[in-house]
């Protein structure tokens, strides 16, 4: 009886890196259409998508870091 081919561990942490690449990348690039949208005197949305961006990524990549199979 063969068991199941385990994935590579390159390839899980790659995509996970690439995850995190694009979703920081649209919440940027999101705020930064908000902030043309509504002309802004400060990039408030821009900031503040990429943050929560970035947050959102980390726990993403986070809960899967530590949910091993």
């Amino acid at each position: 009886m063969k068991l199941p081919k385990q994935p590579n561990q390159f390839f899980k942490y790659s995509n996970m890196a690439i995850q995190m690449a694009v979703i920081i990348t649209l919440g940027a690039f999101f705020g930064k259409w908000l902030d043309a949208k509504f002309i802004l005197k400060y990039p408030v949305f821009t900031i503040l998508l990429s943050l929560i961006s970035i947050f959102a990524a980390m726990y993403l990549s986070l809960k899967d870091f530590i949910n091993k199979k």
